[in-house]
């Protein structure tokens, strides 16, 4: 069933696929969206929540890097994201704000 509009579930889709790609080009949209049919104005939502996508990310790594280094942390390896952090916490409310997915975290 093709769709002529994009729903929830294609915002949702598009959120998890930010973090393969932060710049789909128009075949990759295609790829991971077969069930949209593709006009200009389509097309274009995809591409404008792909750019607020990743304004909203690069803004918390900028937050989080400022913090790390107010906090004195002068070396890239040590900084850490835990689950427990602010910056995962941030990030999951956003990207899966039903937690419809679940996050895995390795140690």
């Amino acid at each position: 069933h093709i769709q002529e509009g994009l729903t929830p579930g294609h915002l949702k889709k598009a959120k998890l696929m930010f973090f393969y790609t932060r710049y789909p080009s128009s075949n990759v949209l295609k790829i991971f969206f077969p069930d949209v049919k593709f006009t200009r104005c389509i097309t274009s939502q995809l591409i404008k929540w792909f750019s607020n996508f990743r304004e909203f990310y690069y803004i918390q790594m900028e937050k989080f890097a400022r913090q790390a280094v107010v906090d004195g942390v002068a070396l890239m390896r040590d900084i850490t994201v835990d689950r427990d952090s602010e910056l995962f916490r941030t990030l999951n409310t956003h990207y899966n704000k039903a937690n419809d997915f679940q996050t895995w975290w390795w140690e």
